[in-house]
């Protein structure tokens, strides 16, 4: 099978593009925007991120082997002198979108696109583990999923690569439109719609208005999967013929069902479908992580994985860094769930907590969740109703938000201390009593929280 490769004329048809030495310019396998990451007869394109102005970089790219570079045109007289071609753009990152959507246009692969408010990341990496099985798969790396990140993603894909699973992200309304056009998905699903990014989305309609952009930019003859659970969702399946049904309610495509908890916390799914009905105990923890599991399923099964690869993949998942990683330590458990927070994870993250039977005292170290606009407030003191429902035994809370969580749950009368500083935390951490505890540690990504993780975790062992 022949590689793919970007050409002089994908190149001319790049918009405002102006090329200097045409004659030189060849077929490119290898675009990058990272000088260290270039091979030999590389294409560079010189992006202006927030941190790091790409052309700064342009001449060690050359250095390392680029043959050509992507230029904003302002910037032009600057490198006269270079002995490469230069393809001089108005935005180099608009550039960038558009030579993904080419090299999209090129490959052969289903591409799988998956957005939502929470479970996206998880969601891509056990579909990523899933289709392997049977397939070969490119996916996105981490969770690099915006305007920058889906392009690179589509761009490391090869021609014989069968799938590729897209993640897409976004805080602010136009993001999932922009980067769904380059991907064109054959397959797209949201995992969710709940209150995240609501300082930029101001709401959970907003977050769905953001987020349904992936349905309308799938394919017409692609599959949308939408999830039965989530009452907005729900509402859009009369807009899109073309789609799947999944979730734990009676009425869908690909049904699931906890039908046990067992005594450490870890649930055993069943899941029914035209095709053919599995169980498997998890080996992630979580109702979330279950509903994560349900959703690459549902793909998964939809695409053609048998039922044996299914069961055998999902027995084997292990838990992502910082995303519900549950250690057990002598005779108690540490849960690092410190990636990132909103209102959804945090609640089943406690919900989470209180599901765990082994350990008789629980224990939770909660710091801010971020981005919630004006309703922050509201959304922080409501984590108490959650907390008191699950038997808590004490709460040790962190950040300028969280104080007014503190408020509400002494209001209850439930046994919660707030610290003003990290230092006062950490000091508290390192002489509290972890006894036949269950420990649960989150906050949002500025928080830090997995430095406290660390300390606890150097007390367990």
């Amino acid at each position: 099978m022949s590689k793919l490769s970007i050409n002089i004329s994908d190149l001319f048809n790049l918009s405002d593009a102006e090329l200097f030495d045409p004659h030189l310019i060849s077929d490119y396998q290898h675009i990058t925007i990272d000088s260290r990451l270039v091979k030999q007869d590389s294409l560079f394109i010189a992006i202006k991120g927030n941190k790091f102005d790409g052309h700064k970089f342009i001449n060690e790219a050359v250095n390392n082997g680029a043959t050509a570079v992507v230029i904003e045109k302002r910037k032009l007289k600057k490198y006269d002198n270079l002995k490469v071609p230069i393809i001089a753009v108005k935005d180099t990152t608009t550039a960038l979108g558009e030579i993904a959507s080419i090299w999209r246009s090129k490959l052969n692969a289903k591409v799988i696109c998956i957005t939502g408010s929470s479970g996206k990341t998880t969601t891509k990496d056990i579909l990523v583990s899933l289709l392997k099985s049977k397939y070969k798969v490119a996916g996105t790396l981490l969770n690099n999923n915006n305007h920058i990140g889906v392009p690179l993603t589509l761009l490391s894909a090869k021609s014989d690569d069968d799938f590729i699973v897209i993640e897409a992200g976004t805080n602010h309304f136009g993001e999932i439109d922009y980067t769904t056009k380059i991907v064109s998905p054959d397959y797209s699903i949201i995992t969710n719609i709940g209150a995240s990014h609501l300082e930029f989305l101001k709401s959970k309609s907003g977050v769905l208005r953001e987020k349904e952009f992936l349905f309308k930019n799938t394919k017409k003859n692609g599959k949308v999967f939408i999830n039965s659970d989530d009452p907005l969702l729900t509402k859009l399946k009369s807009k899109y013929s073309n789609n799947i049904t999944y979730g734990f309610s009676e009425n869908c495509d690909i049904k699931g069902k906890i039908i046990d908890t067992l005594f450490d916390g870890r649930c055993k799914l069943s899941v029914q479908s035209s095709r053919y009905n599995f169980e498997a105990i998890l080996p992630l923890y979580g109702i979330q992580n279950a509903k994560n599991i349900l959703a690459a399923s549902a793909i998964a099964i939809s695409v053609g994985l048998n039922k044996k690869s299914l069961i055998d993949v999902i027995q084997l998942l292990k838990a992502q860094k910082q995303r519900l990683n549950v250690l057990h330590l002598k005779n108690k458990i540490l849960i690092d769930d410190t990636y990132n927070a909103n209102p959804e994870s945090m609640k089943a993250s406690i919900e989470l907590v209180g599901n765990i039977a082994k350990h008789g005292r629980k224990i939770l170290v909660l710091g801010d969740m971020f981005e919630l606009g004006e309703k922050s407030e509201v959304l922080h003191r409501l984590l108490s109703t959650v907390i008191k429902r699950n038997k808590i035994s004490e709460v040790l809370l962190i950040g300028t938000k969280m104080k007014q969580l503190f408020e509400e749950l002494q209001s209850k009368g439930i046994d919660s201390k707030y610290f003003g500083t990290r230092k006062s935390l950490g000091n508290y951490l390192k002489k509290a009593n972890f006894d036949d505890c269950t420990v649960l540690i989150k906050g949002s990504r500025g928080m830090k929280m997995e430095e406290f993780v660390k300390i606890v975790n150097e007390r367990f062992v």
